[in-house]
């Protein structure tokens, strides 16, 4: 089997961490956010994984080029020269995809975080018999997404409502999909959106199908988005693999440590808490609700809560780093200086305290 990652543009809601690296290769809970989607296509049988990109496509793969070998998995690339969307990127990569078996294929967004629950999906598309699936989850408030209207004992999707103003629903595309090869046949190469011009018309002919994603979802393409998907994350790591999750009288809840990283005596660390390879977190430091990117020296008695700290950075003794604050790779924040939100750019020295949320060039 084959799968299409959905990959995009710039980035530009996680800056100042995709100035660095692009999106899919920043970290999330201590590896590469699109590796977590590549694990879970091989242990299903995806011998192909296809990248749709417009922006560094070279980077991407340079960086992927270990894992490929690593996960035995062939990882390509299809560059877009003019954006195209959600569904032209299909069209561009329809030689890479259709290889005349007949089998169906995967299209992820690459932002999506769940436990991709890839092989109950297959199993919900082949007994359907249709031409195409989507994912779809329940959200608290339907009226800020496109909804799917679908037959609750069937899946079958009867019409797509776009931010409801009245409740009509309360399932929203999770931005993974498993299409027949003949859903290619729909999608002209230009700019087109999947969710508004593919599916609908598939839904008009009664061939495309809905499966409730279990457990948890998030887009972590921003970064209250990114901290609220790395505790849902944790929490399901906490239900299926306890034991990748750190123990001990410096822990409360759930934390996840890398194994090359170095904690001090005295700290208190969680809940909901990545700390990457090759990090030094002093005595008595308090952590909570944050991610700390490799390499990241925080020193004595500093206090970190929701914020993401990225990699290679220097937090100081007595600092305070809180409220969505983010550090962009190689930030040296000074001893005892307070951030309040402050949204950094690489290579900086934070010398004096940023009191209210503001980016510091």
């Amino acid at each position: 089997m084959k799968a299409l990652i959905l990959v995009g543009g710039f980035g530009t809601r996680l800056r100042p961490l995709t100035l660095s690296v692009p999106k899919p290769i920043v970290d999330f809970a201590n590896k590469p956010m699109i590796l977590h989607q590549i694990e879970a296509l091989k242990e299903v049988g995806v011998t192909e994984v296809v990248l749709a990109i417009n922006y560094q496509p070279e980077v991407m793969l340079n960086f992927l080029k270990d894992f490929e070998s690593k996960l035995d998995i062939k990882i390509t690339c299809s560059q877009e020269t003019e954006p195209l969307g959600t569904a032209g990127p299909l069209a561009l990569a329809r030689d890479k995809l259709i290889d005349g078996s007949g089998e169906p294929f995967f299209v992820l967004n690459s932002d999506v975080i769940s436990e991709y629950p890839f092989a109950e999906l297959i199993k919900f598309h082949k007994a359907h018999g249709g031409e195409a699936t989507i994912m779809v989850t329940k959200v608290d408030e339907p009226s800020k997404y496109g909804v799917v209207v679908m037959e609750e004992e069937t899946g079958k999707v009867d019409r797509f409502v776009e931010k409801p103003k009245i409740f009509v629903g309360n399932k929203i595309n999770a931005g993974i999909y498993l299409l027949n090869p003949s859903v290619l046949d729909r999608i002209e190469l230009k700019p087109t959106s999947i969710e508004k011009e593919v599916f609908p018309k598939i839904a008009a002919d009664q061939k495309l199908y809905a499966m409730v994603l279990p457990g948890f979802w998030m887009d972590i393409g921003q970064p209250r988005d990114y901290i609220t998907g790395l505790r849902l994350y944790l929490d399901s790591l906490r239900k299926k693999s306890p034991y990748k999750l750190a123990v001990g009288p410096h822990i409360v809840g759930n934390v996840l440590v890398h194994e090359t990283a170095v904690i001090g005596e005295g700290c208190l660390i969680g809940p909901d808490v990545a700390i990457g390879q090759g990090c030094v977190v002093e005595s008595g430091v308090r952590l909570s609700r944050s991610t700390v990117m490799r390499e990241v020296r925080i020193k004595k008695h500093a206090c970190i809560s929701s914020s993401i700290i990225g990699w290679h950075c220097t937090v100081g003794q007595w600092a305070r780093v809180e409220n969505m604050t983010i550090l962009g790779e190689d930030v040296h924040v000074c001893d005892e200086i307070y951030s309040n939100g402050g949204v950094v750019l690489p290579h900086k020295e934070i010398k004096s305290s940023i009191l209210k949320p503001q980016i510091v060039m």
